[in-house]
Parts: C-alpha cells; sequence; structure tokens
C-alpha cells in the first residue's frame, strides 16, 4: 500500500501536544478530523517529532498508507486547509517509500528557542520574556560544551521511558539581535523535555554567573531535579525535520 507524508505547521498555543491522547485536542486530532471529514474514511496516522502542549512548529510530518492516489491527495490540499482551523497549516502531502517511517528515518531534528528582553505584546505567544541581566559568554562557552558530550540524561524529565539518553548534537548556538536572544540546537534526536532543559539551565548559568565547569557538572551528573526545565512551552519552535532522499 502507497505511503504518503504529511507536512504542517501549526501554533501549537491550543493544544496539549502534538500526538494523539486521551481527553485533550492535539494536532494529530486535528489533523485525523479533517481527513476524516473531507474522505469520509478514518485514517490512521504516525507522528514524527513530539512537540509537548503550547509547543509551535514551521515544520512537523506524519505519515500514513492509502490506496488513494497521489494526485488524489495533491488536490485536495487547499479543501483539507479550509477544514483545519487556522491555527494548522498544511503544507504538502508526498509520497514517499513504503518502507520510509517519519520518525524513525529522520536524521535531525533543529529547534529554536526565542526569548525577548523588553516588553513586547506582539512577542508573548512565541516567545518567553525575560527581562534580566545575564552573562552572554557564558551563555555561548556552554552552547559549545554541549558538543563534548552525548549522555543527556540530566536534561530528559522522569518517566521518559527511553532505552538510551544519548543524543548527537549536530548545532549548538546563541544569536543575539536587539532585545532578543534566539538558542538553536540540532540532534538526531532529542529527550522529553531536553531542549526547555538545556536554555533553562543556560539561562541560570548566566544569570548567575556560573562557570562552564559548573555547567559540565550538571550535565556529567545525570541528575535532571539539577536541571532547569522552568522556561515556558510558548517559546520553543521545533523549526526542520531532515530525512535522507524518501520520495517514492
Amino acid at each position: 500500500m502507497p505511503r504518503y507524508f504529511i507536512e504542517l505547521a501549526y501554533h501549537g498555543k491550543a493544544y496539549a501536544g502534538f500526538q494523539k491522547q486521551q481527553n485533550a485536542n492535539t494536532i494529530q486530532c486535528e489533523m485525523e478530523k479533517a481527513l476524516r471529514t473531507y474522505f469520509r474514511t478514518n485514517f490512521e496516522l504516525t507522528g514524527s517529532s513530539r512537540t509537548d502542549a503550547g509547543v509551535h512548529a514551521k515544520q512537523n510530518f506524519f505519515h500514513f498508507d492509502s490506496e488513494l492516489t497521489k494526485e488524489t491527495f495533491e488536490n485536495t490540499i487547499y479543501h483539507l486547509n479550509a477544514i483545519l482551523p487556522p491555527d494548522i497549516v498544511l503544507k504538502n502531502i508526498i509520497q514517499v517509500k513504503q518502507n520510509v517511517h517519519c520518525r524513525f528515518d529522520a536524521t535531525f531534528r533543529r529547534y529554536q528557542y526565542n526569548i525577548y528582553t523588553h516588553k513586547d505584546p506582539f512577542q508573548q505567544d512565541t516567545a518567553f520574556f525575560f527581562p534580566y541581566n545575564y552573562n552572554k559568554d557564558i551563555l555561548l562557552n556552554c552552547a559549545q560544551e554541549l558538543f563534548k558530550h552525548q549522555d543527556f540524561e540530566t536534561f530528559s524529565k522522569r518517566n521518559s521511558q527511553v532505552f538510551t539518553y544519548d543524543c548527537t548534537i549536530q548545532q549548538s548556538s546563541w544569536h543575539f539581535a536587539e532585545n532578543k536572544l534566539i538558542y538553536t540546537v540540532q540532534a538526531n534526536r532529542f529527550l522529553r523535555g531536553m531542549v526547555k532543559g538545556l536554555v533553562g539551565t543556560m539561562l541560570k548559568m548566566a544569570t548567575k554567573n556560573k562557570s562552564v565547569e559548573d555547567f559540565r557538572q550538571i550535565i556529567t551528573s545525570k541528575d535532571c531535579s539539577k536541571a532547569d526545565f522552568s522556561v515556558p512551552s510558548h517559546g520553543l519552535n521545533l523549526v526542520e525535520v531532515g530525512f535522507t532522499a524518501t520520495s517514492s
């Protein structure tokens, strides 16, 4: 049976997360409802990257199997977007090789965490208001320290139910603009709460003038109680999910 990828973007404020949950509305629930409404049949979607409640995405994916043709799906994108709520946009439906899995075959995920330092009502839903003094060099040095590590158990929330805490960091950098900070991190995989834990802990280091050695000790402790997960979800944005060639 042919397999298809759904590429979509969304503003996550109104949702309990990306993938289906009991007694909560999610991006998957809305996408399956739109497909069911238009095609009058059920679709079983598999998600790529699990974003938590309130997290946004410029790109994320589902996959599903269907006997319907590629042309059928290409011609229904406009209609499906008309059914979907305004904070979710369907960008594309692509036929891929039958054995490609949108979660397990992803080669990287890239996230950005957005921070603004002066009150701005136009950023309050998509960035974290952080009006405190911080040491820029400490942020930069902590970001580079991550390349030296593989085990990120410290930045995984409890009860994550994973077999390994190993992640390969491919990009980790801070960008500073007027009244704004952006942290970008890319890895082959992320643990539950990992990006928020990284950002919150680095900000804590930078506001308290802690050293990179202090940050290193937190990483190697493998103790999530030493990390700071308190930054809000609405500052987090899944920017890109990368794949090798997937087209059928």
